[in-house]
């Protein structure tokens, strides 16, 4: 009689029909989000000697990228932007003139059915790289930061995003973001949280791709220490608190035991990244030959998902679609 159990799931597996019917999670094209580079200039699309298969694209050229990705069943897109010019206090994080805005106003008019997140933070606008505006003593001016972090939000709702993400972790960054999109009348703007953003090695090859590398020290000061569930936890409860609309988890694989934990603690959306680091990984354990590229790719995305994350944001994003 024990036996029969085991029996009866073993003829459920070995039927594909009826093991894809009983899935109990599924990964899905509506489930991904693609992260884009934006840059100056015109016709360019410029591979990144970082993230093999990932490249720079400027605005006109954005189609390129989009219409393939939507064909195959991706809504969603997170723009990144390498601006014409850096200075102490990223101030070109909230000139329209910068690629987001162009890239956010272009793509919403021409594709009014995909959905645009645009990245708020200012490490990719400042001459030191920092997420936010150093105080005379060298560190980050938290209260300071926010300001700007509210004026970069408010420029790209302006431009045509549909959610904002803020990514700086600067403390209450949430609530301020969220009085100055509604007092300019954009509350129907979200707001996407980088809840619990660890202070990750992980995140090497995008700081070389969107030019973010700290002038000096790091950004341990500001996120969150991977050796510190507890204190991740506490810190995304807060953004939930001040408003947040959806949750980020960073990186997604080093972090599935954090997406599991905050699933637990709250009904909001979350989004699991699967960042730079876990990117070029994966590509070169499959060109290595040690991993089948469809298998590892469904499975470690999949496991985002199967962690709670409603969403998985990826570079992988259009190839899995049409895996998919």
């Amino acid at each position: 009689m024990s036996g029969f159990p085991k029996i009866r799931m073993r003829r459920i597996r070995e039927n594909s029909t009826l093991r894809a019917m009983l899935a109990e999670v599924a990964l899905e094209p509506r489930h991904l989000v693609l992260p884009i580079f934006v840059c100056p200039g015109e016709g360019v699309s410029s591979p990144i000697a970082s993230m093999p298969g990932v490249f720079h694209w400027s605005v006109d050229r954005l189609p390129e990228i989009i219409e393939p990705a939507s064909d195959a069943g991706v809504k969603a897109y997170l723009f990144f932007g390498l601006p014409d010019y850096k200075d102490a206090n990223g101030t070109s994080a909230f000139d329209s003139s910068q690629p987001v805005q162009r890239a956010l106003a272009f793509l919403r008019e021409k594709y009014p059915d995909i959905f645009l997140i645009a990245d708020t933070c200012m490490c990719e606008y400042t001459s030191h790289g920092h997420c936010g505006c150093l105080s005379p003593n060298g560190r980050v001016d938290n209260d300071e930061t926010l300001k700007l972090l509210s004026m970069t939000a408010l420029s790209q709702a302006k431009a045509g995003a549909h959610m904002v993400a803020p990514s700086d972790m600067m403390d209450g960054r949430v609530d301020a973001v969220r009085d100055a999109l509604d007092k300019e009348g954009f509350s129907e703007v979200g707001i996407m949280s980088y809840a619990a953003k660890l202070a990750s090695a992980f995140y090497g090859p995008f700081r070389e791709a969107a030019g973010s590398a700290p002038g000096f020290g790091d950004r341990r000061g500001y996120q969150l220490p991977p050796s510190n569930p507890r204190e991740i936890i506490r810190d995304a409860t807060l953004d939930i608190e001040e408003g947040a609309d959806l949750l980020i988890v960073k990186p997604a694989g080093p972090c599935l035991d954090i997406a599991s934990r905050l699933r637990e603690r709250t009904d909001l959306p979350m989004a699991g990244y699967v960042v730079s680091g876990e990117y070029v990984m994966l590509n070169a354990a499959i060109s290595s030959g040690a991993l089948d590229r469809e298998r590892a790719l469904i499975e470690y995305h999949l496991s985002v998902r199967r962690a709670g994350c409603d969403l998985v944001m990826t570079y992988f994003a259009t190839e899995l679609a049409r895996m998919l």
